[in-house]
């Protein structure tokens, strides 16, 4: 394929894959700008998915991903039929680069809007967890608070100001490209630094702590209800609810799995870089400065 790639996205109702080239190609890679749309059930198409952050069934140790789970695969098209109504790009490899660039910008555009539930959830649990712990008042855990709300809000009006800022092109809003990079640049580079701020207001237990068949015993729980209670009366059960929450979001198959999303999902963050400084408005910037200088 000459290094040509191959970008494949599950629509969201789960029933057809959207194929499109993901770079710029020459006229040698003709044969390999292709873009299309087929449902999953088309014969010859293999998906083989991976087993990573496979899901787990109890509610209390995994709230979050035992009700949530991505289905990631290696897609295989073994002489696959595709109907011409069906097919975007054939062979016209001067359009593979602008096709896959206005992809991934409304791509990106879900990206940074999706987020900002798993950012609320991250803020939530770290004033909970915050509080259960007694620790709330410290100025370095109030630190650490502001800081991951502000993290949050300024995705959130990174993302409203890309809507805001967009323009309207044959009936259909763009947002704006600029804007929609910036923000997730932010998200992404700035991530793992709120996974560690929440890990550290939670403590050690987010991997030592009891399981919930110790719960369950009545051997053991007179150990836990005894040590492992928050503060204010909080009781160790809801404790230990708001610690697996945690775990869940951040040291387990899914929140691995969410931190590998945020620095490669929708686009790297070199690829995010190149965008804003493409994007930037650079002949005038440099002429208002120029001007400061006669």
């Amino acid at each position: 394929m000459r290094g040509a790639k191959v970008h494949t996205s599950v629509t969201p109702n789960a029933n057809e894959l959207f194929v499109i080239p993901t770079r710029n190609l020459t006229e040698t890679d003709k044969d390999y700008a292709v873009a299309f749309c087929i449902p999953l059930n088309t014969a010859g198409l293999k998906m083989i998915a991976s087993p990573y952050g496979r899901g787990h069934e109890s509610t209390f140790t995994h709230p979050v991903s035992s009700g949530h789970k991505m289905m990631e695969t290696l897609t295989v098209f073994d002489d696959v039929f595709v109907p011409n109504d069906r097919v975007f790009l054939n062979g016209e490899w001067q359009f593979a680069g602008p096709l896959a660039k206005t992809f991934v910008e409304f791509h990106r555009f879900t990206a940074i809007s999706y987020k900002l539930p798993l950012l609320d959830l991250l803020v939530g649990s770290a004033l909970l967890i915050a509080e259960q712990n007694g620790i709330e008042k410290a100025s370095h855990v109030r630190e650490k608070l502001t800081w991951l709300i502000s993290y949050a809000q300024t995705v959130r009006m990174l993302t409203k100001m890309a809507a805001i800022e967009c323009t309207v092109k044959d009936g259909i809003a763009i947002s704006n490209t600029q804007v929609v990079n910036i923000a997730k640049l932010h998200f992404a580079s700035n991530y793992h630094q709120a996974l560690m701020h929440v890990q550290d207001l939670a403590g050690g237990l987010l991997v030592t702590a009891p399981g919930e068949g110790d719960l369950k015993n009545p051997e053991t729980l007179k150990y836990i209800d005894r040590y492992l209670g928050g503060s204010s009366g909080v009781s160790a059960e809801q404790r230990l609810r708001t610690l697996n929450m945690i775990s869940d979001l951040t040291t387990s198959e899914f929140g691995g799995y969410q931190a590998v999303l945020a620095i490669h999902a929708e686009g790297s963050l070199e690829a995010e870089k190149l965008t804003i400084l493409r994007e930037y408005d650079q002949a005038s910037a440099k002429n208002y400065a120029r001007s400061i200088l006669t």
